[in-house]
């Protein structure tokens, strides 16, 4: 594992290079284990999440749809099902995650790609949406920039992730889940236990929701807005190209 501090944002800014070959290896790794580990550490909540976020998918516009940072393609999986009409595009900087997820999505486009330099056009999405991997970007200002080049006027970016809690219970829940369950459970199930450090630090040194929403209303977006789900555990937040 790299000694790149990739949980704090300001020590990742001018190593956005070490950084990505961090995360992307790690994630490489843990590609077979990573959605029975899901499964087992969330105990399905995260599917209601996706569920969220799916619905606020649905305030945007007509046309195509990005599943960013998309991972084993969960959230691809139920945009397709959702509206199998549309052209929806899954990308993600590691092919072992996706290859793990293509059977979900076959009708799916799938793009290796680093989300902070698309491959992707100006203006063709009506949606963009990223569920837990804006905390492992080096810039996620950079990252949100290049979501709104690649969105459509009022196309919305949603924003599904587990930000640096502020109340005191949630604190506490996430700072237990992260130092003990995570890299204990993670470590024991995939055989990585740093992969899992590493995830660990990345929820304890990320934004909070409304630090995060003040970066996107810094990078263009407007009427941006968070919502706490479970306690604040995750958040959905979203912001309209204007």
């Amino acid at each position: 594992m790299s000694d790149v501090p990739i949980a704090d944002l300001g020590a990742r800014r001018g190593e956005e290079g070490a950084h990505g070959r961090a995360a992307r290896g790690m994630f490489e790794r843990i590609a077979p284990t990573y959605d029975v580990l899901n499964k087992v550490m969330s105990a399905g909540i995260d599917r209601r999440w996706r569920d969220v976020a799916v619905a606020r998918v649905g305030r945007a516009p007509s046309g195509p749809l990005l599943d960013l940072c998309a991972g084993t393609m969960d959230l691809a999986a139920l945009l397709a099902r959702k509206w199998p009409e549309r052209r929806i595009v899954a990308v993600d900087f590691s092919p072992a995650m996706l290859e793990r997820g293509r059977s979900k999505a076959p009708s799916v486009e799938v793009v290796v790609a680093d989300a902070a330099a698309l491959p992707l056009e100006d203006d063709t999405f009506a949606a963009v949406v990223c569920g837990f991997g804006m905390r492992n970007l080096a810039d996620p200002v950079r990252g949100a920039r290049e979501v709104l080049r690649v969105l459509r006027r009022g196309g919305v970016f949603v924003t599904l992730e587990l930000f640096r809690p502020t109340r005191l219970a949630t604190r506490a829940f996430h700072a237990a889940y992260a130092r003990v369950v995570l890299p204990t459970l993670g470590g024991w199930v995939s055989g990585d236990r740093d992969a899992y450090r590493y995830l660990s630090r990345s929820m304890e040194g990320f934004l909070t929701c409304e630090q995060y929403a003040r970066a996107l209303s810094s990078a263009g977006f407007a009427d941006v807005a968070g919502e706490d789900l479970t306690w604040g555990v995750a958040s959905v937040v979203t912001g309209v190209k204007p």
